[in-house]
């Protein structure tokens, strides 16, 4: 995920963000959020961007877009899904096609209106991507998973069984959660709250950060907040609760810890192994 370079969609930027009660009057409204939702899915309009310093920010725009998008849309009966379903007009599951490059394996899975996902992706089921996330090329989306609204997935990443990402679309300036390039998420991890984990990072399974999280960093001596740093191996730790009454029942608080970062010649699969021995 390098600094993003996406045209600036001038026109529907400056439509989706027009009073939803002046939307309601426009009979074009449906056909111009479609083209919204399609910019989406192409990612040619992102939810989040990083900047050339890294940092990353909310598109508070698209945010109000695809809340338009659900202020707009009735109530409808979706057609062709097991024991039925009842959803938001314009926001209904995306119909994948082959052309789109996507492996979505069959049993169960939605990916809603709105949500990108790039060629080369794999989906398996039953997951759900909500509208405004996006997931690069290479990236597998295994069983179980959620790709909560405007969440952001780079590139090559993996997110195991049963991964949750966490899902923003207010306030509108709010960062949604950001998993960068090459990153690997193990099984029953979540995150939430905007945290970012950077690049080539792993994330043993059962890990959960918010962005508020505190994650010792053993290699370092240092705490971090708010993102993963480039390469970090994270592991679930503990440590003592303060107080007398805590030592003397011996309680422990949750504590995530970077145990050791990733060198040029390991992969995800070989550094976790080794960091869990």
């Amino acid at each position: 995920m390098t600094a993003n370079t996406l045209a600036p969609n001038t026109a529907l930027r400056e439509y989706v963000t027009r009073p939803v009660a002046e939307l309601r009057e426009d009979p074009t409204a449906p056909e111009r959020i479609g083209e919204f939702l399609d910019a989406l899915e192409s990612g040619t309009v992102r939810a989040a961007e990083r900047s050339t310093d890294g940092t990353w920010h909310a598109n508070a725009w698209v945010k109000s877009g695809i809340l338009a998008a659900f202020a707009l849309s009735e109530t409808v009966a979706v057609p062709g899904w097991p024991g039925g379903a009842v959803d938001k007009s314009l926001v209904p599951p995306r119909q994948i096609e082959p052309v789109d490059g996507i492996r979505l394996v069959p049993g169960g899975t939605s990916v809603r209106r709105g949500a990108g996902l790039a060629a080369g992706t794999v989906v398996m089921p039953p997951s759900y991507l909500n509208t405004g996330a996006w997931v690069g090329t290479g990236s597998m989306v295994d069983s179980h998973v959620l790709v909560g609204s405007c969440a952001q997935v780079g590139e090559r990443v993996h997110l195991s069984t049963a991964v949750q990402l966490g899902g923003v679309l207010e306030p509108i300036g709010a960062t949604p959660v950001v998993v960068e390039d090459d990153v690997f998420i193990g099984a029953q991890c979540g995150l939430y709250e905007g945290v970012v984990v950077r690049e080539r990072a792993v994330l043993a399974p059962g890990v959960t950060l918010t962005s508020r999280t505190v994650i010792f960093d053993l290699v370092n001596g240092r705490e971090v907040r708010g993102e993963v740093p480039a390469g970090a191996v994270v592991v679930p730790g503990a440590r003592p609760a303060r107080g007398d009454y805590a030592a003397s029942l011996g309680i422990s608080l949750y504590a995530p810890v970077i145990v050791k970062y990733r060198d040029g010649s390991t992969d995800a699969s070989t550094v976790l192994e080794e960091a869990l021995r």
